[in-house]
C-alpha cells in the first residue's frame, strides 16, 4: 500500500521545492553580499569610510593642480573632490583620454591602509559640450554631414 495519497505527495513535493528554492536564493545572496560595489562621493567617503580592502566606487572632480605622474612612469596620483571634501587617489595603468584636471571621474577600487584610495579602473566623464578630437576643426555643417553618414551606414548595417 502507498503510505501517502497522491495529493499529499504533491504537497510534500511543493514544500520541498519551495524550501530548496529559498535556500538557493539565500546562498546566492550571501555569496554576492561582498561583491556589490558601493558608490561614494568624497564627503561620504571621508565621513563614513568603507572598510579597508572593500571594493567601492569613488566619484567626483579631479582637483586642479593635483594630477602628478609618479616616478615609476605608469602610476598617477590625484585628488578627487566634491567641493566639501577631498580624497587622494593612486592609479596604476593607462588613463583614459578624457581624464584631465577639472574633469569628472569615477574611480573603482578600494581604500588602502594609509587612507589613499587605490584605483583599479578609471572612468572619465565629460560634459554635454564634449566634441571628439576628430570633429573639433569641422564646421557645424561638416559635423552634421559626418553624423548623417555614420547614421546611414549604421542603418545599412542593421538591415543586412
Amino acid at each position: 500500500m502507498n503510505a501517502f495519497k497522491s495529493k499529499h505527495q504533491r504537497l510534500i513535493l511543493i514544500v520541498v521545492s519551495l524550501t530548496a528554492l529559498m535556500m538557493a536564493g539565500l546562498i546566492a545572496a550571501y555569496a554576492l553580499r561582498n561583491q556589490a560595489s558601493y558608490f561614494y562621493v568624497p564627503s561620504q567617503f571621508v565621513s563614513e569610510p568603507p572598510e579597508i580592502g572593500r571594493a567601492v566606487r569613488l566619484g567626483g572632480m579631479v582637483r586642479e593642480g593635483s594630477l602628478e605622474r609618479l616616478p615609476d612612469g605608469v602610476s598617477v596620483g590625484f585628488i578627487v573632490s566634491d567641493g566639501d571634501a577631498q580624497v587622494p587617489v593612486r592609479f596604476t595603468g593607462i588613463v583614459p583620454d578624457l581624464f584631465v584636471e577639472g574633469s569628472g571621474v569615477v574611480a573603482e577600487g578600494r581604500l588602502g591602509p594609509q587612507g589613499t584610495f587605490l584605483a583599479d579602473n578609471l572612468l572619465a566623464k565629460h560634459d554635454e559640450n564634449y566634441v571628439p578630437r576628430e570633429l573639433e576643426e569641422m564646421t557645424a555643417r561638416q559635423k552634421r554631414e559626418v553624423v548623417a553618414e555614420t547614421e546611414a551606414a549604421a542603418g545599412r548595417a542593421v538591415t543586412r
